[in-house]
C-alpha cells in the first residue's frame, strides 16, 4: 500500500489492489488498523463514501472506480495533521 499527502486538497491518496464490488474487504480492515469508527457507508453507480471517526476527527473515504483511485479526507485545514499521522501507520502497514 502506499500514500500520498496532499496539505492543498486536504487529504490522503491511498493506491492499493482494491475492488469496487468487494470494498469493504479493503475499507473495513484499513478502518480498523487505522483505529477509526465506521459511522456511515454510501455508494453509488462508480463511487464509494465513507464517513469515519478518528478521536474525535472526521474524515472521509473516498474510492471512484473510474479513476480507480482512494483517499481520506478531512474538511478543516486544522485536521489535516491526522492526516498526517494516519499516513505514518500506513507506512508501518507496508
Amino acid at each position: 500500500m502506499k500514500s500520498v499527502l496532499d496539505r492543498e486538497s486536504k487529504s490522503l491518496s491511498i493506491s492499493d489492489d482494491i475492488s469496487f464490488d468487494q470494498f469493504d474487504r479493503f475499507a473495513d480492515p484499513l478502518a480498523e488498523a487505522l483505529d477509526c469508527r465506521v459511522i456511515e457507508r454510501h455508494w453509488g453507480a462508480d463511487r464509494h463514501q465513507w464517513l469515519l471517526e478518528f478521536e474525535g476527527t472526521l474524515l472521509q473515504l473516498h474510492y471512484e472506480f473510474y479513476g480507480d483511485i482512494c483517499w481520506l479526507s478531512v474538511e478543516r485545514d486544522d485536521d489535516f495533521e491526522v492526516l498526517e499521522y494516519l499516513a505514518t501507520l500506513l507506512e508501518l502497514r507496508r
